[in-house]
């Protein structure tokens, strides 16, 4: 039977439906990552084995293996050369360095990710909607989007489609090299939107929305998209991922004694709230504009 080695260190949140585990260890003096993925079984869900689903199950190795973001402009993998600095990427440094990825060539590689986003409004459809959210006072938003969706996910397919990390928070973009942000967690790389990736570092960061997305736009490639098509970009997938999220942590605690409005405080729930409140300018402009 498989074990970790000796001196692995198993670091949190390294578990999922392909990972066992991730560990961080050091070999010969040099620090590592190791992460054991399992091929999903014929029960499994059928994305696992879909090669453009995000949740693609070999699609980490296979970044790893083919070496095909250590060299990408802005954002990148480590390498065994790297020399990392120990400081925490300021949002605005993120936000740069992601438009900066967007303009990368990933080649003609057939199991890129795609469709990220629509996949995560399937998969909340198929839980019946935001039926929790329509029992708080952002119901007749939440409703009014939500029957836009397809609609709104219609013209993020419209939009350029660029190169996207796919999970773009602050954890998974924790280090830097000279100019680069050395990032972690490729399992969804592949091709979305303009402003997609901006979108998951907006949700997650204190700088405000405008000069992190003139930050962005600061390493945009020229001519690739413009403002408000990146605006438009950022402002769909940022709501409609707060507001989803937002639905996940509500739903997990609603069938509990006492009223909903009682449980907003949950240490669970509270911080998926803050999020979705910091997001209402792009609320409303969404449903302003839709």
């Amino acid at each position: 039977m498989w074990q970790a080695e000796p001196g692995w260190h198993p670091m949190a949140g390294g578990t999922g439906t392909s990972t066992l585990g991730v560990w961080r260890t050091v070999v010969a003096g040099r620090p590592y990552v190791v992460k054991r993925i399992v091929a999903p079984g014929e029960h499994d869900p059928a994305g696992l084995h879909d090669r453009h689903h995000p949740s693609y199950w070999k699609r980490a190795a296979l970044v790893a293996s083919s070496g095909i973001v250590e060299s990408t402009p802005g954002l990148r993998s480590t390498t065994l050369t790297d020399v990392v600095e120990d400081a925490a990427n300021s949002g605005l440094f993120g936000a740069r360095a992601l438009g900066r990825f967007a303009g990368a060539d990933l080649g003609d590689v057939r199991w890129l990710a795609r469709g990220h986003l629509r996949e995560r409004v399937l998969r909340t459809e198929r839980r019946g909607g935001w039926r929790v959210l329509a029992r708080t006072t952002v119901a007749d938003v939440a409703d009014h989007l939500w029957q836009r969706r397809g609609d709104l996910l219609d013209r993020l397919d419209a939009l350029p489609q660029v190169a996207v990390h796919g999970d773009s928070s602050p954890a998974n973009l924790p280090g830097r090299a000279y100019d680069d942000v050395l990032a972690i967690d490729w399992a969804t790389l592949g091709r979305g939107p303009v402003g997609a990736d901006l979108a998951h570092l907006v949700l997650q960061s204190r700088e405000g929305f405008e000069p992190m997305l003139d930050a962005y736009l600061l390493g945009l490639p020229d001519a690739l998209a413009t403002r408000d098509e990146v605006v438009l970009g950022v402002r769909v997938t940022a709501v409609f991922t707060a507001l989803s999220r937002a639905e996940w942590a509500l739903a997990r605690v609603a069938g509990g004694e006492g009223a909903l409005a009682g449980k907003y405080r949950h240490p669970a729930v509270a911080p998926h709230l803050r999020v979705l409140q910091r997001q209402f300018p792009q609320i409303e402009a969404l449903v302003g504009g839709a």
